[in-house]
């Protein structure tokens, strides 16, 4: 019989969020800080330790695996990991999420080695805008790459973080995009991780509900019954099969429910993304190498860590220091 993982309220836990690294190549005013540095390399884990992390968790009982980042594709021999996840048995969902500049070169081999969904950022359609919130990227290789991942089959959801002030204003201009392209969306409240300089997140926090009312000007939304294995809210639209999602940590939080952990680069297991409760699995890795059962009871002990809920605040009092970089996005 499989194990699985249970935390102490009862939640089971199916989906495991893993990041292969903190770099990114775009600077996003709500993920990082400007002049951010990096982990040393040797602080990061190998390849080879998220395989066997992730083959860790699917013995565990987890159905679904996403890699994060930084950005995961601008990690060397990416591919070679994901053809490696990609083969697991027992995995019956497996993504990225990815700022998409990178897509028109690896969406292929993505989706030969079995990756199927992809979640791509997109906050804004004007080019000076969109090189603004993310201080170097470029509109046009995004779009390029969207159309690259959706001519090879995947099933994409756009990202969009709404900054009241920033792109609220584009909020029914995503979803029409959206439409157009035959993708959903998700529309996500700005997580207050890291200290960020650009912005007070108290005057910039733009609810799900307002930005659903915007929607609802021009496109009535149809609630579904839908299980992602997330936090999302789906809707539907009447005359199209685009849907619209909305991630709210703040106004709507998703904690009864949470069915997620995730693991960082340097391999904190975080059993919450508003605390910062972990355990350091890199180091049991490193105590003993390609080991996987020192492993797995690590990861089922700390599932007396998962905390009942966040425990997020929009004032402007930052909790948690780490930066959605290093987190996982």
């Amino acid at each position: 019989m499989m194990e699985t993982l249970v935390d102490d309220f009862g939640r089971r836990i199916r989906y495991v969020r893993l990041s292969v690294t903190d770099r990114c190549d775009f600077r996003c005013v709500y993920c990082m800080s400007e002049e951010m540095t990096f982990l040393p390399r040797d602080e990061v884990l190998s390849l080879e330790e998220i395989a066997l992390l992730a083959r860790a968790f699917v013995e565990l009982g987890v159905e679904k695996i996403r890699l994060t980042g930084g950005e995961p594709l601008v990690r060397r021999d990416i591919g070679k990991l994901v053809d490696e996840i990609g083969a697991l048995e027992g995995l019956k969902d497996f993504s990225m999420t990815t700022n998409g500049a990178g897509l028109a070169r690896h969406a292929a081999q993505l989706k030969a080695a079995g990756m199927s969904r992809l979640n791509i950022s997109l906050d804004s359609l004007d080019p000076e805008r969109f090189k603004a919130l993310t201080r170097t990227g470029d509109l046009n290789k995004v779009i390029a790459g969207i159309r690259a991942a959706r001519e090879e089959g995947f099933r994409i959801k756009l990202n969009a973080v709404v900054l009241k002030g920033r792109n609220d204003h584009e909020v029914v201009p995503l979803v029409e995009f959206a439409r157009q392209e035959g993708l959903d969306i998700s529309f996500i409240e700005e997580m207050p991780l890291g200290q960020v300089s650009d912005h007070g997140r108290d005057e910039t926090f733009c609810s799900s509900d307002d930005v659903q009312a915007r929607i609802e000007t021009r496109y009535p939304l149809i609630p579904t019954l839908e299980d992602s294995l997330g936090p999302a809210r789906y809707f539907r639209m009447a005359d199209s099969e685009s849907r619209v999602g909305f991630i709210s940590p703040h106004s709507h939080n998703f904690c009864s429910t949470c069915n997620r952990v995730r693991v960082t680069v340097e391999g904190r297991l975080l059993l919450c993304l508003g605390n910062e409760h972990s355990l350091d699995l890199r180091d049991i890795m490193r105590r003993y190498p390609g080991d996987i059962e020192p492993l797995k009871a690590a990861i089922i002990d700390a599932m007396h860590l998962k905390p009942e809920r966040h425990h997020f605040t929009t004032d402007g009092d930052v909790q948690i220091v780490r930066f959605m970089n290093m987190t996982g996005g």
